[in-house]
C-alpha cells in the first residue's frame, strides 16, 4: 500500500525534469505509469509537489571532491556522520573516560545545531567566539548564547536571581539558560575538535589547491602539487580526490602526465591499487585527455566561481564552499527558474542525457516559467482556479532527488535557496544516500572487478 501511495504521488507531479542516465530512466518510468493508468482529470486537484527534479550524482562529480565548508559538512568530512550521529572519543566532549567512545546526536531536535548546521564553518567559529561568556555556576565555566542575544554573564544573572525578587517568568527564563548549556557545550567541543583539522597548514593548502583546480587556470601548479603529495605519501583518498578534480576540470590528463602520475601512485602506495586506478578510468573520473576541455565553458555559463564571497551574510549558494557554487545546485536553480530549454547547450557538455516533461491535466500557469514574480503567478492562478489551491495557503513544493548520493553542503545550499524571499517554492530533498568525497572515492578503492 505504501509503495502504491508513493507511486501515485509521483505520478501526480505535473513537471518532471531529469539529468543523467538513471534519472531520465526514472522519469520515463513515471511517464509510462501515468499513461497506463491516467488520473481522472475531473477528480484532479493541484498537487502540493509542483515539480520533480531528478539528478544523477555522476552529472556532477566535482562538488563531492571539494572539501565541504559548512559546519555539518565538515563534521561529515572529518568525523563521518552515520545515522544522524558522530562517534568520537569521550575526552573530546569533556567526559573523562579514557579509551571510551561516545555517540553525539546531530539532528534538528537540537535547536542550536538546527541554527548553525548550514553556516560556513568560519562563521560558526566567529559566532562561538562572539557569543561565548564566562560563567561560574555549578562547575560549568563556558557557554554560548543565541546569535541575536546579548552576551551576558551567567554569574551576574545568578546573583540577580538570588538578591532580588523575581517573577516566575524570569525564573523560567534563567532555568532555560541552564537547560541549554549541554547543547552549547557540545557544539563548542565539536567546533574545537574540528578546528584541530581546519587550522592545519595542509588543510588550508588543500583548500587553495581545490580552488585553483575548480578555476582550471594553472595546470602546471596543480600537477606539481599532486605529484608532491604522492611522493610524500599523503593519505591516498586525499590524493585521489584532488586527482579526480584535476582530471574532470581538464577533461583528462595528457598521456605523458597521465602515465607518469599513475606510475608514481603505484610506486608510492603499492601495485595492489592497479585495479582501483582501472575502476576510476572506467568511470571516467581519471582518464587520458582526448579532446579540448569544456569545464571553462561550464564554469562560465553556470557562474560556478564567485569572487569575494560573503560567508557571513551570503547572497549566493557559493558560500558553502567559500567561492565555488556546487554545479548540481546551480542546475537545480535553472530547473526551477526556467527549465532545461534555455541551457540546452550547457547540459550537453555534462555527463548523461536530460529530459523535461509536462504531464497532462494541469494548467501551464503553475509551472516554473520564471522565478521572479512566481508568487504572484501562483496567487493569480489560485484566484481563478480555487480547486488548484495548495492546502492552508502554503507554498508549492519542489522535490529534488539525487540518484547516487548528495553531500551535506549541497543540502545546505538547497536550504539556502528555499529560504530566499524571491523563491516562491519550498524544497524537499530526497537521495539514495549521503556521501562525501572520501566515501565516494573509497567505493572505487573497494571494487576490484
Amino acid at each position: 500500500m505504501e509503495n502504491y501511495a508513493c507511486s501515485l504521488l509521483l505520478e501526480l507531479i505535473p513537471n518532471v525534469r531529469a539529468k543523467g542516465k538513471a534519472s531520465v530512466r526514472i522519469a520515463d518510468i513515471l511517464n509510462r505509469m501515468q499513461a497506463e493508468e491516467p488520473v481522472n482529470s475531473s477528480d484532479m486537484v493541484m498537487p502540493e509537489i509542483n515539480t520533480l527534479i531528478l539528478m544523477d550524482r555522476e552529472v556532477d562529480m566535482v562538488t563531492p571532491m571539494c572539501s565541504q565548508l559548512t559546519y555539518e559538512g565538515l563534521l561529515d568530512e572529518f568525523l563521518h556522520i552515520n545515522n544522524g550521529a558522530v562517534e568520537l572519543d569521550s575526552s573530546i566532549m569533556g567526559v573523562q573516560q579514557e579509551g571510551k567512545k561516545m555517540k553525539v546526536p546531530l539532528n534538528s531536535s537540537d535547536k542550536l545545531f538546527k541554527e548553525i548546521r548550514d553556516l560556513n564553518f568560519e562563521v560558526v567559529v566567529q559566532f562561538f567566539v562572539c557569543s561565548s561568556v564566562s560563567i561560574s555556576l555549578v562547575g560549568i565555566y563556558s557557554m554560548i548564547t543565541g546569535p541575536s542575544s546579548k552576551s551576558t554573564s551567567m554569574k551576574q544573572d545568578y546573583t540577580e536571581m538570588t538578591t532580588t525578587h523575581q517573577t516566575v517568568s524570569e525564573l523560567k527564563d534563567f532555568v532555560k539558560k541552564l537547560n541549554s548549556l549541554p547543547e552549547m557545550t557540545r557544539h563548542i567541543n565539536l567546533a574545537q575538535h574540528l578546528s584541530t583539522f581546519t587550522s592545519k597548514h595542509s588543510f588550508q593548502s588543500r583548500l587553495d589547491m581545490e580552488q585553483t583546480l575548480v578555476e582550471a587556470q594553472s595546470y602546471d601548479i596543480c600537477y606539481d602539487y599532486i605529484e608532491e603529495l604522492i611522493h610524500k605519501q599523503e593519505p591516498l583518498v586525499t590524493v585521489l580526490r584532488l586527482l579526480i578534480l584535476f582530471s574532470i576540470t581538464n577533461s583528462g590528463l595528457p598521456k605523458k602526465n597521465f602515465d607518469h602520475l599513475r606510475r608514481e601512485l603505484l610506486h608510492s602506495y603499492g601495485f595492489e591499487h592497479i585495479a582501483m586506478l582501472n575502476n576510476l578510468e572506467k568511470a571516467g573520473l581519471l582518464k587520458k585527455q582526448e579532446s579540448k576541455g569544456n569545464w571553462l565553458t561550464i564554469k562560465r555559463n553556470l557562474q560556478l566561481v564567485t569572487e569575494d564571497t560573503d560567508t557571513t551574510n551570503p547572497n549566493d549558494i557559493a558560500y558553502v564552499f567559500s567561492g565555488y557554487a556546487p554545479l548540481s545546485i546551480r542546475l537545480v536553480q535553472h530547473a526551477v527558474r526556467s527549465g532545461w530549454r534555455p541551457m540546452e547547450e550547457t547540459l550537453k557538455l555534462l555527463p548523461g542525457p536530460h529530459s523535461e516533461m509536462k504531464r497532462g491535466g494541469f494548467s501551464s500557469s503553475s509551472s516554473f516559467d520564471t522565478l521572479h514574480g512566481a508568487s504572484a503567478a501562483v496567487d493569480r492562478h489560485a484566484q481563478t482556479h480555487p480547486g488548484f489551491l495548495v492546502a492552508d495557503g502554503r507554498r508549492s513544493l519542489v522535490l529534488v532527488v539525487f540518484i547516487g548520493g548528495v553531500t551535506f553542503a549541497e543540502i545546505s545550499a538547497l536550504r539556502f535557496l528555499s529560504a530566499q524571499e524571491a523563491m516562491a517554492y519550498d524544497m524537499i530533498i530526497g537521495t539514495t544516500k549521503i556521501v562525501n568525497g572520501n566515501t565516494l572515492t573509497q567505493t572505487y578503492m573497494e571494487k576490484l572487478a
